[in-house]
């Protein structure tokens, strides 16, 4: 008796999904966390990458392969068969600059450096970005076959997903006309399927030979472009790591802080020169401060509780021999409830916020602005130190708005380095108004959190105030028992006229000396 013969089930059809990487340069968990969190720090990264996405698919893949290929020791790019086709473009310009002589130069100053990497990667994706928008690398033409590819991927991805879905179904609880239309749909699908992906590999292969046309051109000129880079780069990595010894914190920055310094410094020569100025001031400034203090005379007041071990009633320290006194006093310091002396200075310095009011009129043009910003930003290190508030507030015209920046309000007093380069770039121009800053200030003088603060005036004097607000300010001055210190920038035409009016004091910054420094800072 003939034995009957098993069906076997078809086979199921295997499809090989579609590469997942975008990024040529293989990386690690460590490279790619120190890539996010720099672009996480960095609104100029963040911009760079969505500006640079609307003109080329994968433009965020291109910043990370360029970050990794200056910072990384050991640089693996992976197979063709491995990427999407739609990235293509990025493995030419990866090439284009990895094959320069510049390339060596970079290296040398982003090796394991994730600031430097950064600011690197920041500045050459701008000059890329550059290239392309104004067709110089690749044609409008090229753009649109590369995002083309793209959505020819998503649907080779879209009918793959359609195939394994139709495999997965069984056909055996179908009947006979069920599973004929079924076989029949199923069969539909994977034509659909097989189609699509001849068609993306035509147009990556059509794409391939086009690009390779504009290859030779687009290393001509990215390698200009690095040429300017790298002259940029080692300026405006030493720039932000003058800025911040200028205006440290006591802590290491952030590597994206540094990248976003470096951004801003870049090419910027007022803020060169400012930062130089600044260093210079800010030495004087601490110097004296350190002088005065030193010779500081105190007095004991009376006695008070707090937890100052070098001003104890002798009384307290004594309880230290004791064993069970020893714990209490252990409590009691963690509490500041240990007895001890309040000591007055003679010559009481104030110590409360400030409010500097900073002329951005067009009369403060060139050396005044540099001089006027190099004191705002030596008086607040001076507030950092002394665990002091600082507020900002630059004026023009009437008519423009004031720009009011709070620059140390975090935790700890810590300056916004932000803050800092906003204030330091930030200038109106136009007309003068002295009304409308100082009522500014008045207004911040009456919150909680600046009382008892004093309002620092910095201009080259050239403004006239009406009779009425000045009567009017000088009582609500005295009224909220704050002090007044106009400096005048008298480096080219100032005037004291109208700053006598309303200031308690009046000094200025026509020479650096001990004595003018001293007459500027230690006041305050």
């Amino acid at each position: 008796m003939a034995s009957k013969r098993k069906k076997t089930a078809p086979k199921k059809r295997v499809l090989q999904p579609l590469p997942q990487n975008t990024c040529w340069i293989e990386s690690d968990a460590y490279d790619r966390r120190a890539y996010r969190n720099l672009r996480s720090e960095s609104p100029s990264l963040r911009k760079l990458e969505e500006d640079g996405g609307t003109f080329l698919p994968h433009f965020g893949s291109l910043l990370q392969d360029l970050f990794c290929l200056l910072f990384k020791g050991n640089i693996i790019f992976r197979q063709e068969a491995d990427v999407l086709p739609s990235a293509l473009l990025n493995q030419i310009l990866l090439n284009a600059l990895r094959q320069s002589n510049l390339y060596a130069i970079l290296r040398e100053q982003t090796l394991l450096d994730e600031a430097r990497s950064g600011l690197c990667t920041l500045l050459l994706g701008e000059r890329i970005l550059a290239l392309i928008r104004s067709e110089k690398v690749l044609t409008r033409r090229d753009m649109l076959d590369l995002w083309d590819i793209e959505k020819q991927e998503e649907l080779v991805e879209e009918k793959r997903q359609e195939v394994e879905n139709a495999e997965e179904l069984s056909a055996e609880n179908f009947s006979k006309e069920g599973k004929k239309n079924f076989d029949k749909a199923k069969e539909r699908i994977e034509g659909e399927f097989d189609g699509a992906e001849a068609l993306l590999r035509h147009k990556a292969a059509r794409l391939k030979e086009d690009l390779k046309q504009i290859e030779g051109q687009a290393a001509t000129r990215l390698q200009a472009e690095a040429i300017k880079v790298a002259q940029q780069l080692e300026d405006a990595a030493e720039e932000a790591e003058n800025w911040g010894l200028t205006l440290g914190t006591g802590r290491r920055s952030p590597p994206g802080q540094k990248l976003e310094l470096g951004r801003r410094l870049a090419g910027n020569e007022k803020l060169k020169k400012l930062a130089r100025m600044v260093g210079r001031m800010k030495f004087h400034a601490m110097a004296l401060r350190k002088k005065v203090f030193e010779r500081a005379s105190e007095e004991v007041l009376e006695v008070e509780c707090g937890d100052s071990i070098q001003r104890l009633l002798p009384h307290e320290l004594m309880t230290l021999h004791h064993p069970v006194l020893r714990k209490d006093f252990y409590r009691r310091y963690l509490d500041q409830e240990l007895l001890q002396y309040s000591l007055r200075g003679v010559e009481e310095k104030g110590k409360g916020p400030m409010v500097v009011c900073l002329d951005g009129s067009s009369s403060m043009a060139g050396d005044k602005e540099i001089w006027s910003k190099a004191v705002t930003l030596t008086l607040l290190e001076i507030a950092r130190r002394q665990r002091r508030l600082f507020r900002s507030i630059c004026f023009s015209s009437e008519d423009t708005p004031l720009q009011v920046l709070e620059m140390n309000a975090r935790e700890r007093y810590d300056i916004e380095t932000e803050k800092v380069m906003d204030l330091a770039e930030y200038f109106p121009g136009g007309g003068t108004d002295f009304e409308k800053p100082l009522n500014e200030a008045l207004e911040c003088l009456q919150k909680s959190r600046y009382k008892k603060g004093d309002i620092v005036f910095i201009t080259d004097g050239e403004c006239q105030v009406s009779p009425e607000w000045a009567e009017n300010f000088r009582r609500e001055k005295e009224k909220l028992g704050f002090s007044l210190f106009s400096i005048l920038i008298d480096i080219g035409p100032s005037s004291l006229g109208t700053l006598k009016e309303f200031s308690d004091r009046i000094t200025t910054v026509s020479k650096l000396t001990g004595d003018e420094a001293k007459d500027i800072f230690v006041s305050f």
